[in-house]
C-alpha cells in the first residue's frame, strides 16, 4: 500500500476510534497517526488469531485499523489516566 493510502487508512480509522471512545476527534496529525499505529497494532493481533492484517484500502482493513486503534486509545487512557500531574 503506498504512502497516500496508509495516510488516508490512519486519518479515517483514527478519527472513527476516536469518536468511538473519546466521542471526539483528536485532530488532524492525531488521528493519522492513532490509525497508522492502530492498524499495525490491529493487523498483529489479527494476525494472531489467524486472520488476514491490513491488506489494502478497502472495509475489511478499516475495520482492522479501528479495531486496532481503539484498543491502543484503551492502552493510552489507562496508563495516562493513573499519572499523577503536579
Amino acid at each position: 500500500m503506498s504512502i497516500i493510502g496508509w495516510l488516508v487508512l490512519g486519518l479515517i480509522a483514527g478519527f472513527l476510534a476516536s469518536k468511538i471512545v473519546n466521542k471526539s476527534g483528536e485532530g488532524l496529525m492525531l488521528d493519522i497517526v492513532l490509525g497508522i499505529v492502530g492498524a499495525v497494532v490491529g493487523g498483529f493481533l489479527f494476525s494472531l488469531i489467524g486472520e488476514a492484517p491490513v491488506t489494502g484500502l478497502n472495509i475489511y482493513s478499516m475495520f482492522v485499523a479501528v479495531i486496532g486503534a481503539i484498543i491502543v486509545l484503551f492502552i493510552y487512557h489507562a496508563v495516562m489516566g493513573r499519572r499523577v500531574v503536579r
